[in-house]
């Protein structure tokens, strides 16, 4: 018998040991690539990503690998490449969303980390602007045009694609409490308007970027929670003039990154209570009632939230010819949607977790139980507790994974200049006034018929 339990033991220990791979997110990887990106070395980033990406990536995170790779070639400047990787990225997000709603039933069991990453949905949106810009770039506008509408459909659907995983979940055996997602609070995206203006007056389609100037003005006023900071002056954008247009846009800062909450989980009666702690003192966040659990149990499970990244960049200047013309307006806060929109499925994400813990630690008390009463107890049957209890708590990570280039905030300005050759810069500073960068975009050729639209990357 006691032969018996030193084997449970050491299965117990081999299984806790590949949980260790398959069930944890890990990043420390991506330290030496983020600094090559943060000192603008897009080269050498897409060369050590590319050539570690059995070791960073495995299969199941091949989203967040086209997602990275794609955009390191986006600012890189290989729209081509870019674009490659980016509709790779967004074929595998809805093939694996379409998956997982014929796997709920499979999901319930299986941590979040095993299963293939499907993207969270500012990544889903925003690629596509991305995919915009990379044939805004190479001067293909017929499709960069498909590319906005694509965000405007996907916003569309936001909420009803998490109702439809929702409903999928309430029909499963395994379900104690109803499942709902959480309110859609983003149906206009600002920054895909403003494309749409400056690609339709590009194309002498003015009503069309009438249109678009008066979506984006609705959409900025009926959804405050997102744009919370002052409206960009676009009035004299589809005014006429004898000089040309000039249009910047700037990305700045990084999206924000994905970091874990530790909760636990105390039994009662028909009842399980949720509690946070800092060390020192415990909080409750929620009772649930759940049907037939006995009091007495504990278990702990941690959820994923995110969090922003500081950007060191106050304030961008536009320098044309080495005079100032303007500073840049924010247009679209991609931090801020990243956590509204993450909202959307963190009620579903929270009770699936909930769910999946109460299961297999409900599972593994009834296991040690029969081994108590087939050993007697004593030492190994500590032991065999005690593993066990790790593994649940190892098992039940946060899913951690997220693309990591993302821009934290869009920056967008319109100057008019003469036609000819102008030499631009653009300057960003921080809070304190003090110079942070100097992007120099060389000589440009600024012509009337012409998008005249020109980027810069900021990514700290």
């Amino acid at each position: 018998m006691i032969n018996l339990t030193k084997s449970i033991f050491i299965i117990l220990l081999a299984i806790f040991a590949f949980s260790c791979a398959s069930t944890q997110t890990f990043k420390q990887q991506f330290r030496s690539i983020d600094k090559s990106v943060l000192s603008g070395n897009f080269d050498g980033a897409i060369a050590q990503l590319e050539n570690s990406k059995s070791q960073y990536y495995d299969k199941k995170d091949r989203v967040v690998y086209y997602l990275d790779l794609g955009l390191l070639y986006h600012y890189q400047g290989d729209f081509a490449k870019s674009n490659e990787y980016l509709t790779k990225a967004d074929e595998a997000i809805e093939r694996f969303y379409t998956k997982s709603i014929s796997k709920i039933a499979t999901s319930l069991l299986l941590n979040d980390n095993a299963m293939n990453y499907s993207g969270e949905d500012y990544e889903d949106v925003y690629l596509n602007l991305f995919k915009a810009l990379n044939y805004v770039n190479m001067n293909k506008f017929d499709e960069a045009f498909v590319e906005i509408r694509r965000v405007n459909e996907k916003l569309n659907l936001l909420e009803d694609k998490h109702k439809e995983v929702a409903k999928e979940y309430n029909k499963s055996s395994d379900a104690v409490k109803k499942m709902e997602v959480g309110k859609n609070q983003f149906h206009n995206s600002s920054l895909a308007r403003y494309f749409g203006i400056l690609l339709n007056r590009k194309e002498g389609k003015f009503d069309n970027a009438r249109i678009d100037l008066q979506k984006l003005k609705e959409g900025w006023d009926s959804q405050s929670q997102i744009y919370y900071f002052p409206k960009p002056n676009l009035d004299g954008y589809l005014e006429r003039t004898n000089k040309v247009k000039v249009n910047f846009v700037s990305l700045v800062g990084r999206s924000p990154e994905k970091f874990a909450k530790n909760l636990t989980i105390h039994t009662l009666k028909d009842n399980i209570a949720i509690y946070t702690s800092n060390g020192r003192t415990r909080t409750e966040l929620d009772l649930i009632y759940w049907d037939g659990i006995k009091e007495g149990l504990t278990f702990k499970f941690s959820l994923p939230y995110l969090r922003k990244n500081e950007s060191k960049v106050s304030r961008v200047e536009v320098l044309v010819d080495g005079k100032k013309y303007t500073n840049l307006e924010m247009i679209e806060d991609l931090s801020e949607v990243a956590v509204e929109t993450f909202k959307i499925k963190e009620p579903m994400i929270y009770l699936r977790t909930i769910t999946r813990t109460i299961l297999k630690g409900v599972a593994a008390e009834l296991a040690n139980q029969k081994l108590d009463k087939e050993t007697g107890g004593g030492f190994m049957g500590y032991l065999t507790r005690a593993a066990s209890g790790a593994l649940l708590g190892l098992t039940e990570n946060a899913d951690l994974r997220s693309s990591r280039y993302f821009p934290s905030k869009v920056l967008v300005g319109e100057i008019e200049l003469p036609e000819g050759k102008h030499q631009i810069q653009l300057n960003y500073y921080s809070s304190n006034g003090v110079l942070v960068h100097s992007d120099n975009l060389g000589t440009k050729n600024i012509q009337k018929n012409n998008l005249n639209l020109f980027q810069s990357n900021f990514l700290e």
